[in-house]
């Protein structure tokens, strides 16, 4: 149980959620902030010596991960009601406790700031989801270039520095992370860093934002190429910032209305962020359209017939992402016709499909490809989620199953998901969550 304070984290060990398919959704669900945003804010709040207040922050057990990692570095950390207060101005320590960082893969992100701002880091290597790896020699290459000296044991790595300067720095492929890490360093480095084929996703411009109104100057913001003008070292200021809203749990809740049908209002999904998910989403048949009542917006999405196959690739942004995917084959697993997925990004991002196939979904995979031939429904039947992603497609899948599917491994789901089951129940989901209660922040 966390001790922080207005925040309760409950252990998923031993819940299950029970889905079965049902009559069409309808209503409206509010999508939370993104948590492929909301931890890289919080380690970045490290950066400066005022109060950090971080808005719209969703409730999952990674926020609490991330405050506690803080926490032990020295940081007061107050969450209550949605909103994170983070003060870093009394950090004492950058060796982060090795069981916190080998839960999460954000933890990485601690590495820029801590390094830029005190010096040196001892961080272990970073867990999180297990779908292949994905190796760090981008982040090391980029601070090396900005005078930092990093060592790479078996378990941990340990960088040092005199004093961090700018650089001109070139990724041959847009990593989200390495651009993250790299312009967290920069802020507080000496002169400027460049940072050719930055990656350009929502997240990463959350962050840069969420970096300007602390008081650093970053220019290119949204492109691939950012200009970092550091301050020598000297510390950011306060910021009030609100997160970003969550694309991933937005195509969650497109999918589901795509396996049941039915009519969404999906409040604060953002199209610019989706454009290419949601054109291969009305290729397939389903009906989308820009939604607002003059007090919010989003997009309201809808489902007559069964939709149909397209063939999917993932891609860097605007591309579609690679978390996508797990929800994309669900959905092709009941469409009309046969498409092939391929992978880009993690070869190793298909490991949910054996728990597809025990749904009986037919689908077939070589090398970076899937081919999925769609069926009328699924069959109900005990399966696990084995990531955050694909423990949301088993409950995708499971609304287009015949019969009751029981989902096992519920603690990956509540790491990126914000009250899932509350949320499809809402709208007329027969879904049940039993055993032990989830986050709630």
């Amino acid at each position: 149980m966390s001790s922080i304070a207005g925040s309760s984290v409950a252990s998923s060990d031993g819940a299950r959620i029970e889905v079965s398919s049902g009559s069409p959704l309808s209503g409206r669900i509010d999508v939370p902030g993104a948590k492929n945003s909301v931890l890289k804010l919080m380690a970045a709040s490290l950066l400066g010596d005022g109060s950090c207040t971080i808005t719209n922050a969703p409730a999952i057990i990674d926020v609490t991960i991330m405050a506690d990692l803080l926490q032990a570095l020295g940081a007061e950390v107050h969450i209550e009601s949605g909103s994170i207060t983070i003060t870093a101005a009394q950090v004492h320590c950058v060796e982060p406790p090795a069981d916190l960082v080998e839960r999460m893969r954000a933890s990485v992100n601690l590495l820029g700031p801590l390094l830029t701002r005190y010096g040196r880091v001892r961080l272990a290597l970073p867990g999180g989801d297990d779908f292949g790896a994905r190796p760090i020699d981008m982040h090391i290459a980029g601070l090396e270039a900005m005078g930092a000296r990093v060592t790479l044991g078996e378990r941990h790595l340990e960088a040092t520095s005199a004093g961090l300067h700018g650089a001109d720095i070139a990724f041959d492929f847009p990593s989200v992370g390495a651009t993250e890490n790299i312009v967290t360093a920069a802020v507080l480095a000496t002169g400027m860093t460049v940072i050719d084929g930055a990656a350009r996703e929502p997240e990463v411009v959350d962050l840069c934002r969420f970096l300007v109104g602390m008081g650093a100057e970053i220019e290119g913001i949204g492109g691939p190429r950012l200009t970092v003008r550091g301050t020598s070292g000297r510390p950011l200021g306060s910021v009030e910032h609100r997160v970003v809203p969550d694309r991933i749990q937005a195509a969650t809740y497109i999918a589901a209305v795509a396996v049941s049908g039915g009519r969404l209002e999906i409040v604060d999904a953002r199209p610019d962020d989706m454009e290419m998910f949601l054109r291969r989403c009305a290729e397939m048949g389903l009906e989308i359209e820009e939604w607002s009542d003059g007090r919010s917006d989003g997009i309201v999405v809808a489902r007559e017939g069964r939709i149909r196959a397209v063939d999917v690739q993932t891609l860097p942004y605007p591309g579609i992402a690679t978390d996508y995917k797990p929800l994309v084959i669900t959905m092709l697993s009941v469409a009309n016709g046969s498409a092939v997925v391929t992978e880009n990004l993690y070869p190793g991002r298909f490991r949910y499909i054996d728990e597809l196939t025990r749904l009986g979904a037919d689908i077939r995979t070589e090398g970076h490809h899937a081919l999925v031939r769609g069926v009328p429904n699924l069959r109900g039947c005990p399966v696990r989620a084995h990531d955050i992603r694909a423990g949301a497609a088993m409950v995708v899948a499971g609304l287009a199953a015949q019969g009751t599917t029981t989902i096992t491994g519920v603690e990956h789901i509540d790491r990126g998901y914000d009250d899932l089951v509350g949320r499809l129940r809402s709208v007329g989901a027969h879904i049940t969550r039993l055993g032990e209660a989830g986050s709630a922040l």
